[in-house]
């Protein structure tokens, strides 16, 4: 049964392609800007086209405050996100089905209760936020930036569309749902060592290799390794292997 599904999945996604194509013209001008892509070979630019055709029929890409979405703004955002599923399965980004971009950074205000049950407000500036069953919400100078000016470990798409991962376990909290063949203690030293040597390195001062944002908590340590395994894979591998390893079998980067 799950190789029929599997088969009718793909037996779609080709057909999607034929359909409703991204103009090459089109695919070509955003994809040569996106140095994260150089590495692949043909045939899995090729998957990640169907995978950016699929994005673009099942989810709604709207702007905010006035912000005219453009075709090429659209395939550049769907390109980005589903790098992060090119071996994987469109089953991974269930469960909702819109993206918002505003033109800039835009400001949220959210409800917590602490332990002693005082309701606190927080009232902050973001560049995205990805909301565990609602949308993905990002700032478009900044993913604009990061097409034209790459920043190595740095990547708002790729950041947000991985707390999309992580919550399909229910909860963004640094676990998302592990392949068979991973195993649960593994990821768990594996991450769970890495975020306490950082937020260590952070308590003495010291300099680190991760963006300090990693260790805010779990959630967040895993979607800034994921920015650093696609656009920065060498210095992750080098300073967190352990963690560079688990994300390998978890993105599986070779064609399935």
């Amino acid at each position: 049964m799950h190789a029929l599904k599997t088969g009718w999945r793909r037996w779609r996604l080709r057909r999607l392609l034929t359909q409703h194509p991204i103009p090459t013209d089109l695919w070509l001008d955003v994809t040569r800007r996106m140095p994260t892509l150089d590495g692949l070979d043909a045939i899995r630019m090729v998957r990640l086209r169907v995978l950016a055709t699929w994005f673009l029929r099942d989810k709604t890409i709207t702007g905010a405050q006035n912000l005219a979405v453009t075709p090429d703004m659209r395939v550049a955002v769907a390109a980005q996100a589903c790098q992060l599923i090119l071996a994987l399965d469109v089953s991974y980004f269930d469960g909702w089905s819109e993206v918002i971009l505003y033109p800039g950074a835009f400001r949220t205000r959210h409800e917590q209760m602490d332990d002693a049950g005082i309701v606190h407000h927080d009232a902050r500036t973001l560049s995205g936020e990805a909301w565990l069953h609602g949308p993905v919400v990002l700032a478009w100078a900044e993913v604009e930036e990061e097409l034209f000016h790459p920043h190595a470990g740095r990547n708002v798409v790729v950041h947000e569309f991985a707390h999309k991962l992580d919550g399909l376990n229910g909860a963004m909290n640094g676990m998302p749902p592990l392949h068979r063949g991973m195993h649960r203690p593994d990821w768990t030293r594996a991450f769970g060592r890495a975020y306490a040597r950082l937020r260590l390195q952070l308590a003495r001062g010291d300099a680190t290799l991760l963006d300090p944002y990693a260790a805010t908590n779990p959630a967040e340590f895993f979607a800034v390794a994921s920015e650093y395994y696609i656009t920065a894979p060498q210095l992750l591998l080098t300073g967190y292997p352990e963690v560079y390893a688990q994300l390998d079998l978890f993105y599986r980067p070779a064609p399935s």
